[in-house]
């Protein structure tokens, strides 16, 4: 098993900027953080990879999230379902599911990470959906884009949860290479909370790709 300095590809990992940010969930504050990336891994043998990339991610932070482990909640961007409202996916209903579990705690973290479509990016993320109309699922579509299944790393945010001073956590997810993300950090997960939200029938077999062929913990 790789060690945590092995795992972690940032050079340095930085607060950029940090307000009030008042939602309809309630009273946050909002932290800006940028991770410097140098000789990323490549996603698609395809595409050359930069010498350097800068990864960014934000954290919506309410109450106090010391006195005893806080809900966090690991979310990738997603344009079509965050801001759309798309129900190809599940994502929207799980930014919101957090969003409410961390307000009704009166206390959690949301941490945002720029991830779009798996981390293949937007245009990418809608060249897969055209061949999931042809017929492949979501991780079919992203193999025949030369892309791997899921170009997604956690070592942001577990960076992030150990600039702001935790070791514990209480996880929102239905993914368990996010739980072993932040144990492989040094950040404990005490509990793992579902983020299983109703299907629709436009995301069955989207949900059903993820619990098969992903491993995530979906019925």
């Amino acid at each position: 098993m790789k060690t945590y300095n092995e795992a972690m590809p940032f050079s340095e990992v930085r607060k950029v900027a940090d307000a009030d940010f008042p939602t309809r969930w309630g009273q946050f504050r909002i932290l800006g953080f940028e991770g410097v990336i140098d000789n990323p891994e490549r996603c698609n043998d395809n595409i050359p990879a930069p010498d350097i990339r800068i990864e960014s991610a934000v954290a919506l932070v309410m109450g106090d999230i010391y006195s005893a482990p806080p809900l966090v909640r690991i979310h990738s961007q997603c344009l079509t379902g965050d801001v759309f409202h798309s129900l190809r996916c599940d994502c929207r209903q799980q930014l919101e599911l957090a969003l409410t579990a961390i307000t009704d705690a009166g206390a959690g973290i949301l941490l945002y990470e720029q991830q779009e479509g798996r981390g293949i990016g937007l245009m990418a993320k809608l060249r897969a959906y055209e061949l999931q109309d042809q017929g492949l699922d979501t991780i079919e579509a992203n193999l025949q884009l030369g892309y791997k299944a899921d170009c997604r790393e956690f070592e942001l945010p577990a960076e992030i949860l150990k600039q702001l001073g935790l070791t514990q956590v209480r996880l929102i997810t239905n993914n368990p290479e996010k739980v072993e993300a932040l144990q492989l950090a040094g950040i404990e997960v005490v509990e793992r909370i579902s983020a299983e939200v109703p299907s629709e029938p436009t995301n069955e077999r989207y949900l059903q790709t993820k619990r098969e062929k992903m491993g995530h913990l979906v019925s």
